[in-house]
């Protein structure tokens, strides 16, 4: 599974990018992923302090799009 981040700079909320999170489990189910998320959001969210995560999404890997 991938959680795709949306995320915005705090100092220059115009100022966005797409991040890969690259959760290990492909066999997970969805639900599962979304459990998980807030977690690893956090952990995420902790070591990237002047990014905000504005959304969020879990995909299966195959069904992840190339260019975000």
């Amino acid at each position: 599974m991938l959680i795709l981040l949306s995320v915005c700079l705090l100092a220059s909320p115009s100022t966005c990018k797409e991040e890969r999170i690259d959760w290990s489990f492909e066999d997970a189910s969805y639900l599962s992923c979304v459990v998980h998320a807030q977690g690893v959001l956090a952990q995420w969210q902790a070591a990237h302090p002047l990014w905000h995560v504005t959304r969020w999404r879990c995909v299966a890997r195959r069904h992840a799009p190339t260019d975000l």
